[in-house]
C-alpha cells in the first residue's frame, strides 16, 4: 500500500510541475501555439478548465484558477504523503491541511494585491504611469480592487486617489494579518478532534 501511495505521491509531483510549466510559459508570448504549448495544453487544461468556469477565480484580466487548482493538487499530495508515512489520517488533520491549502491561496492573493496597490502608489508618487506597459498592466490589475474596497468604506462619494490607495492597502493588510490569526486558531481546533 506504501508504495502505491509513493507512487501517486510521484504522479502528482509530476503532474503539479507540468501544470506550473505550462503557466509560466502562457507568460511569454513568444511560445504562442507552439507544439510544447499544444502537448501541455493537452495534459493540463481538462483539469485546469474545471476550476476556470468559476467566475469568482478571476479578477479582471488575472485568472487566479490554476493557484486553486495547483492548492487542490497539493492537498491531495499532503493527504497521500500522511497516509503513506503514518498508514492512516483522521479528519481533523484533513480538515486542517484543507484550510491551510485554502488559506495559502487567499494569502497569496491578498499578498500579491497589496504587492500591486503598493507599486500603484510607488507609481502615483512618483508620477510614473501612461503609457509603459508595466504600469497599464498595474492599474488594470489594481482598479477593480480599489473599486470595489472604496464602495465599502466611501460609498459613492468622491475621494483622492492617494486615500484610495493608502486605505485599500491598510484594509487589505488588516484582512490578512486577521484571517491569518483565524487560520492558525481554526488548525488548533480542528487538530484536536477526536475522529
Amino acid at each position: 500500500m506504501a508504495q502505491l501511495l509513493s507512487l501517486l505521491i510521484l504522479v502528482l509531483n509530476i503532474y503539479m510541475l507540468i501544470i506550473f510549466i505550462r503557466i509560466i510559459l502562457t507568460w511569454f508570448p513568444g511560445f504562442g501555439n507552439s507544439g510544447i504549448i499544444n502537448f501541455l495544453s493537452g495534459i493540463t487544461d481538462p483539469y485546469l478548465n474545471w476550476f476556470r468556469r468559476f467566475p469568482f477565480l478571476r479578477l479582471g484580466f488575472l485568472d487566479l484558477s490554476p493557484i486553486v487548482a495547483l492548492g487542490v493538487l497539493a492537498l491531495f499530495n499532503r493527504i497521500l504523503g500522511m497516509l503513506a508515512s503514518y498508514g492512516r489520517i483522521s479528519v481533523g488533520v484533513i480538515l486542517t491541511m484543507a484550510l491551510q491549502v485554502l488559506w495559502g491561496a487567499v494569502s497569496f492573493i491578498l499578498g500579491f494585491l497589496i504587492l500591486i496597490l503598493i507599486l500603484r502608489l510607488i507609481a502615483f508618487l512618483f508620477r510614473q504611469s501612461g503609457a509603459n506597459p508595466f504600469w497599464n498592466v498595474i492599474d488594470t490589475i489594481s482598479q477593480p480592487v480599489l473599486y470595489r474596497i472604496n464602495r465599502v468604506f466611501f460609498r459613492n462619494r468622491i475621494v483622492k486617489h492617494i486615500t484610495s490607495l493608502l486605505v485599500s492597502i491598510i484594509s487589505l493588510a488588516v484582512i490578512y494579518m486577521v484571517l491569518r490569526l483565524l487560520v492558525a486558531f481554526i488548525s488548533v481546533m480542528l487538530l484536536r478532534l477526536p475522529i
